[in-house]
C-alpha cells in the first residue's frame, strides 16, 4: 500500500529520441590533437548523438513524447499539460512546450503549455511540482519532456566539454495512481547555493548580454563554461547530508531502494557520488558512455533506460540523484 501523506504518483509511460548521427570521442582526439583515447578517459564518455543541422529540440521532444504516450497508452488529446524542462531553449519566445505541443499536432488543442527551468535538475522539479497538480485534481495526465542540443552552445576548443556533451530527448508521462496502486512520490528534495553560481553557466543571450550587443564582442559569452572541480567539491559537501534527509522522509534505507538513477554529470562525477555515497553500484544505472551528459534529458533518459531495460519494475523503490547550474542539489524517492 500507499504511505499516508505520500503524493499518489504514477509513471504512465517513458520514452526518448536518439539523433541518428553518432561521434566518437575519438573524433574530438583526432580535432583537439590529443593522444587516441585521452577524451574517452577524461569524460567516461565513448560516443554521442550529435543532432543534425535540421533537426530541433521540439522535433526530438515530439519524437520522445510520442514514445512515452505510446507506452502509456494514451493519445496526446489525452493530456491535460505539457511541461517542458529544458535547461537551453530552441529560442527564448514562445516557450519550448508550445513548440512541442505544435510538434505532436497539437497546436489547436488548447492543452495548456510551458517551460520549467532548473538546467539538470528540471526533471526533478516537475515530478514535485506535478505531483501536487495531481494530489489537488487539478490534473491527471501530464506529459514532462526533455530535449536539448548542447552540441551547438559547446566551445570546440574545451577538452573538458566539448567530448561531454550529447543531444536527445526523454520524455515521461505522470497521472494519478489508482486506489490499491502503491505507486507514491515518497521524497523530494532540492537545494540552490547561489555562492557557486558561476561554475556551471553560459554568460550571454540574455538581457545581460544581449546577441548583437556592439559593446560585447565576445563570442564565448554564448558558449557553455563549467568549472567541473569546483562543481565536484560542492556537491560533495552537501550531497550526503540531502540524500540522508530524503530516505529519512520516505522511511527507507539505502539498501532498500532497488534502483539508482543519477544524472550522468561525466564519469568522474559518477564514480566519485557513487563512492563518497557508498551507493550501491550494481543497482545505479548508467547510460553516460553511449550518451553524453544530455543536460536536462540526461535524468529522464536514464530513467526511462532503468525501465525499458527491467532494472526497475513496478512496485520497486527508484532513488534520482544529481546536480544543476545554480549550483543546485536536488533528489527524489519514487515507488515506481
Amino acid at each position: 500500500m500507499r504511505d499516508a501523506g505520500a503524493p499518489a504518483l504514477r509513471i504512465l509511460g517513458t520514452g526518448c529520441h536518439h539523433p541518428a548521427h553518432r561521434v566518437a570521442s575519438t573524433d574530438f582526439d583526432t580535432r583537439l590533437g590529443l593522444p587516441p583515447g585521452s577524451s574517452e578517459a577524461a569524460t567516461g564518455v565513448t560516443e554521442r548523438g550529435v543532432a543534425a543541422d535540421d533537426e530541433t529540440a521540439s522535433a526530438m521532444a515530439a519524437r520522445a513524447a510520442e514514445a512515452a504516450l505510446h507506452a502509456a497508452g494514451l493519445d496526446g488529446r489525452d493530456l491535460d499539460a505539457i511541461v517542458s524542462t529544458c535547461a537551453v531553449m530552441e529560442q527564448p519566445i514562445p516557450c519550448q512546450a508550445a513548440l512541442v505541443q505544435r510538434a505532436l499536432g497539437l497546436g489547436a488543442s488548447g492543452i495548456p503549455a510551458f517551460d520549467l527551468n532548473a538546467t539538470c535538475l528540471g526533471f526533478l522539479v516537475a515530478l514535485d511540482l506535478v505531483a501536487a497538480a495531481i494530489a489537488t485534481g487539478r490534473w491527471r495526465r501530464v506529459l514532462v519532456v526533455a530535449s536539448e542540443v548542447p552540441s551547438r552552445g559547446l566551445r570546440a576548443d574545451d577538452p573538458m566539454t566539448a567530448p561531454l556533451f550529447g543531444d536527445g530527448a526523454a520524455a515521461a508521462v505522470l497521472g494519478a495512481a489508482e486506489a490499491g496502486d502503491a505507486s507514491a512520490l515518497l521524497a523530494w528534495r532540492m537545494e540552490t547555493r547561489a555562492d557557486h553560481a558561476e561554475a556551471c553557466r553560459i554568460r550571454g543571450g540574455g538581457t545581460r548580454i544581449a546577441p548583437g550587443d556592439p559593446r560585447n564582442d565576445d563570442r564565448d559569452a554564448y558558449r557553455f563554461e563549467m568549472d567541473g572541480p569546483a562543481t565536484f567539491r560542492a556537491a560533495g559537501r552537501h550531497m550526503p547530508r540531502l540524500l540522508a534527509q530524503l530516505l529519512d522522509t520516505a522511511g527507507l534505507a539505502l539498501g532498500d531502494i532497488d534502483c539508482v538513477v543519477p544524472h550522468q554529470a561525466s564519469g568522474g562525477g559518477l564514480d566519485r557520488i557513487v563512492r563518497a555515497l557508498r551507493l550501491p553500484d550494481a543497482r545505479t544505472v548508467r547510460i553516460l558512455g553511449r550518451h553524453g551528459n544530455q543536460v536536462a534529458a540526461s535524468l529522464p533518459h536514464a530513467l526511462h533506460h532503468a525501465i525499458d531495460s527491467g532494472r526497475l519494475q513496478r512496485g520497486q523503490t527508484c532513488l534520482l540523484l544529481g546536480t544543476g547550474a545554480g549550483l543546485s542539489l536536488g533528489g527524489a524517492v519514487l515507488r515506481y
